[in-house]
């Protein structure tokens, strides 16, 4: 057996330490060394492959050319960046910051006429296409006409056995369609002043109706948590709309897509398909029962009205816009013209008045009521713009009529806007 070899001390520490410098030295974990040569045609062939449409940088960009409109239609966003297209060539651009839209000045409006007559709650009202009269419905079962510019009464209609829930002038033949809580859905032709055509058909109350704009077609809405489609002329039941599971509140047509849109108190919306009678978008945002629907007369937009919030939406998808906050009461009816100026009316006899496109309140309005009313009478069931829109006709619950208009004599320095930018509303 060989002799073991003995070293000195300080050949084994020096043999340890070399040991341990070459397992350090090797560092077999750490990545290779970048080659420059191989590192620039990776990023010349990512950026011809990213960016191969992008032949110009921001310092290119024309002055001429505004950035901040072709940002908000950017078709696509890099973080805090943004591609435009300018012509035939797409620009990164820093995108703009998100900010608040300043209100657009409005007068404030205010009451010129109180219109009594009725022996009940008024709840509805509409506008006859030449501006020269409104019929308004009420629980006293009495469908009466007045003159606009007097305020006069010039008919009482008598027939439904029930509160009139929703009244509607025809705006292309001289008729007169009504809905009430009798189930009772009833044409008039105003030049007898009588009852031409019934239509049947509604399990229970019906509350709102409405005329589709371009065809002979009346929608109607009730408590038995239908919508149904008549066809004028014949009475027949064209389609029954179901799929809300509560009170159908409101209906509402218009010419675009979708055609059909009603409101319910299970807290949804629904856009309906005419012709194939089904629903095809159900929103779901709203907390609470929906009572109130408004269509823009102008935007392809409309709003809802409900406890827990105002909400825009954009046509035809239902895309979300903004919320409207700020009217903490029961909201039964909403109106808007074209200056975009939106009004919400509250079973608390609170009138807002909102700037469409801003959300801001630039009014606020306590109904007062008639003498001889209790305070809880104080209640908004209905309202409407005249075909001018300067003058808004309100339907209460101390039994009369209000009409409003705008103060002529304000100017935006007697009534300057109280306005101060907010952190952006979240959208959901």
């Amino acid at each position: 057996m060989a002799d073991i070899q003995k070293h000195s001390v300080h050949t084994l520490v020096f043999r340890s330490l070399k040991r341990s410098h070459d397992m350090f030295l090797s560092e077999q974990l750490a990545p290779l060394p970048k080659e420059e040569r191989l590192n620039k045609f990776i990023l010349a062939y990512k950026t011809k492959d990213s960016h191969k449409n992008i032949t110009a940088k921001k310092d290119d960009v024309p002055n001429n050319v505004d950035l901040t409109v072709h940002n908000q239609a950017a078709p696509a966003m890099f973080g805090n960046r943004a591609l435009i297209s300018i012509g035939d060539q797409n620009i990164i651009v820093p995108k703009k910051a998100p900010t608040m839209p300043k209100p657009t000045w409005h007068a404030p409006w205010k009451l010129y006429r109180v219109i009594s007559g009725h022996g009940g709650w008024v709840r509805c009202v509409d506008v006859e296409p030449g501006n020269e009269w409104f019929v308004t419905g009420s629980a006293d079962r009495i469908i009466k006409i007045w003159d606009l510019a007097k305020g006069t009464l010039k008919l009482s209609l008598t027939g439904h056995i029930s509160t009139v829930r929703g009244v509607m002038v025809g705006k292309n033949q001289p008729y007169l369609f009504s809905c009430g809580e009798d189930k009772q859905v009833k044409c008039w032709d105003l030049e007898y002043n009588k009852v031409i055509r019934h239509y049947h058909g509604h399990l229970s109350a019906v509350y709102g109706l409405d005329l589709h704009p371009t065809i002979d077609v009346l929608v109607t809405c009730g408590r038995d948590a239908t919508a149904r489609v008549w066809d004028m002329r014949t009475k027949a039941q064209i389609h029954c709309l179901s799929g809300h599971t509560n009170t159908v509140s409101q209906v509402k047509c218009q010419a675009s897509e979708p055609q059909v849109i009603t409101c319910s108190n299970d807290s949804t919306i629904r856009y309906w398909d005419l012709v194939a009678g089904r629903s095809i978008v159900t929103l779901t945002n709203h907390k609470k029962s929906v009572r109130a629907i408004a269509i823009h007369p102008t935007l392809n937009m409309m709003a809802s009205g409900s406890p827990d919030n105002l909400k825009q939406w954009r046509f035809p998808e239902g895309n979300f816009v903004q919320n409207v906050s700020g009217h903490n009461a029961i909201i039964n009816c909403l109106a808007i013209n074209r200056d975009n100026v939106m009004v919400s009316g509250g079973d608390n006899g609170s009138m807002y008045f909102w700037d469409w496109k801003s959300a801001y309140n630039f009014q606020k309005y306590q109904t007062a009521i008639q003498p001889g009313s209790i305070d809880s009478e104080a209640g908004i069931f209905a309202m409407t713009f005249d075909k001018s829109e300067s003058r808004l006709i309100t339907c209460e619950a101390d039994k009369t009529i209000k009409i409003y208009k705008e103060d002529e004599t304000a100017s935006e320095e007697t009534h300057p806007l109280n306005w101060k930018p907010e952190i952006i509303k979240r959208k959901y």
